[in-house]
């Protein structure tokens, strides 16, 4: 509990899903229905909440900007690895639980401290509600440790990255929507990256153009481009 209110700055009401973001899959036990008490579920609320208060964020630092511009800012800002960063310089590494036989937190490919730090947002979405959460992102984390504007002058077009990477060693690339009740529910859009045929990462958004890219960005990630 002291160590969430220092980094958090405030006293976590529910406890339990403060210690469920911080909990990986690999170290998680199962509950009904074979699902996991991990941090994947906390994860994608938590993904959607942040999506939404980047965005209102963006609206308001760039008034005269188009809905290209707004929706690469916040790919930039919400990408794996400056949620990978973020979370590392807020010290998760000390937090999250997770069997090291299993996962390498160091290696470039792991996305554990980012999926850690979206679930966070998602414990505290549940435990607070969404202004408590919007004005904690916005003066606690996107103020303090986010540099928008340098992050503009950042190329992380992982489309485009990955098509030419796929193009350099004449692998085929295609970007297939597959079937995703919990996504269809809520009329999301899932897109999984097809090379060679071989299914690597998906990405879910309620933008089809949006969840390609955030496909494209785990993609890369896998492939250490």
């Amino acid at each position: 509990m002291k160590i969430l209110k220092n980094l958090l700055g405030f006293v976590p009401g529910n406890l339990s899903l403060y210690k469920m973001a911080f909990r990986h899959k690999s170290v998680a036990t199962f509950l009904k229905d074979r699902a996991k008490n991990s941090n994947e579920r906390l994860e994608f609320l938590g993904d959607a909440v942040l999506g939404s208060v980047v965005a209102e964020v963006l609206f308001k630092i760039y008034p005269y900007k188009d809905e290209g511009f707004l929706t690469e800012m916040r790919s930039k800002i919400v990408s794996r690895v400056n949620l990978n960063q973020l979370a590392r310089k807020l010290g998760f590494n000390e937090l999250v639980e997770f069997d090291p036989k299993s996962v390498n937190v160091t290696s470039k490919q792991s996305s554990l401290l980012g999926d850690a730090f979206e679930a966070l947002i998602g414990a505290v979405y549940l435990d607070k509600g969404y202004d408590f959460t919007k004005e904690f992102l916005s003066q606690r984390i996107i103020k303090p440790h986010v540099d928008i504007h340098t992050l503009e002058l950042t190329e992380t077009n992982f489309k485009s990255k990955l098509i030419e990477w796929c193009q350099r060693h004449s692998k085929d690339i295609s970007f297939e929507p597959i079937p995703n009740e919990v996504g269809e529910n809520l009329k999301l859009f899932t897109i999984q990256v097809l090379i060679d045929g071989e299914a690597m990462a998906s990405g879910v958004d309620y933008s089809k153009k949006n969840a390609e890219k955030f496909a494209a960005e785990k993609t890369c990630e896998l492939l250490g481009i």
